[in-house]
């Protein structure tokens, strides 16, 4: 077995600049914030510029079958300047959830349209769900497939859906189009906008089996990819506001002097640092376990989670308190970091579930 490997590579640091200088270029803030508007912005064009131009929609997708044949660290880097951005691009619906089932399970044909880009897909599973807590809610009947899944992540901008499905010999695996008959895709009001949730409801829809016969190991795979990747957009998040504050009280004064010189203020940084250190370390070994395909890549997915979720989060709350009234503004970006942080640190279970999980796979002692 390898030995783990935290550091970035060359390759890894040229994809991070060639993300961050197009999402500066065509997400910026002002862009995503539009995403609260009462008519949501159109962000279909940097999806797009992602998936396309740059061909980060098929990092996870084998050469053989269309894809960029890269793995979890490069995704990883990608997820992390999302976080920075908080760009409203269902990456993680698409690109990671949706593609690594239909990978998993064996598939060769439509997932080469979500790594070229030319489709964009969602996994419909709600986005709360823990990676070995999962239960169909749609089952495959005589008229074809029924049921109703909540919460689920990118399915209002998604062309396919792949659906876990109750059939008669157990799970299985099924992709559907939005715009067959008898599918409903309701947006439904989240947290965070940038990140958009609807529910979908079947009524008797035609629909295609994709696995052969490894539903069960793709659905998993495809989430514990999804919980571990996700270490690393919050491992952005946290960056982009340690980063951001950092900058800030140097330059904004008080009483003559800068509020970064106080005391005070100076400790509780430090304490972030360190947290956002540790949290870099937590998210670079889930991705590097993931792409190795390590047999402790589901412990090290729970130690992110578990970990990576509350450091976003403390990171976004220091964010908007230590810049003042500027923080609490709507027009300042520290919301939507904020938003971001607090949705994720739901997304494939609460930190407690994730920790209860290591408890389980270290065989922890009640």
């Amino acid at each position: 077995m390898s030995t783990a490997d935290l550091l970035y590579t060359d390759t890894e640091d040229a994809l991070r600049d060639s993300v961050r200088r197009l999402l500066a270029d065509r997400c910026p803030h002002e862009l995503v914030m539009s995403a609260y508007d009462s008519s949501p912005g159109d962000f279909s064009a940097v999806w797009k510029s992602l998936a396309v131009e740059l061909g980060l929609s098929g990092l996870l997708v084998p050469e053989s079958i269309g894809g960029a044949g890269a793995g979890a660290r490069e995704a990883a880097v990608v997820m992390e300047e999302i976080g920075r951005a908080v760009a409203p691009v269902p990456y993680l619906s698409s690109a990671v959830l949706a593609t690594v089932a239909l990978v998993k399970a064996g598939d060769t044909t439509i997932v080469r349209d979500l790594a070229e880009g030319a489709t964009t897909g969602a996994l419909t599973i709600g986005l709360a769900t823990p990676p070995d807590r999962f239960s169909a809610t749609v089952r495959l009947g005589a008229d074809g497939l029924t049921g109703r899944v909540t919460s689920v992540a990118g399915a209002a901008e998604a062309e396919l859906l792949v659906v876990p499905v109750q059939g008669p010999d157990g799970l299985e695996l099924h992709t559907v189009r939005t715009d067959s008959a008898g599918v409903t895709v309701t947006p439904i009001l989240a947290l965070d906008m940038t990140r958009p949730l609807a529910d979908v409801d079947f009524t008797a829809v035609s629909s295609t089996r994709v696995d052969d016969g490894a539903a069960v190991e793709a659905i998993r795979g495809a989430l514990l990819c999804g919980a571990a990747l996700l270490a690393s957009e919050q491992l952005g998040v946290a960056q982009w506001c340690f980063d951001t504050t950092l900058a800030y009280v140097k330059e904004r004064k008080q009483f003559g002097r800068a509020v970064g010189s106080y005391q005070a203020l100076k400790h509780r940084l430090a304490d972030l640092w360190l947290e956002i250190t540790s949290a870099a370390a937590a998210a670079r070994y889930a991705a590097d376990t993931a792409a190795r395909g390590d047999g402790d890549a589901e412990i090290a997915a729970a130690i992110a989670q578990a970990y990576c979720s509350g450091v976003a989060v403390h990171a976004a709350e220091e964010c908007v308190q230590l810049h003042g009234g500027l923080g609490m503004t709507w027009e300042y970006p520290a919301h939507l970091y904020l938003k971001r942080a607090k949705s994720d640190q739901l997304a494939f279970g609460t930190a407690y579930r994730h920790r209860a999980r290591l408890a389980e796979l270290i065989d922890l002692p009640a």
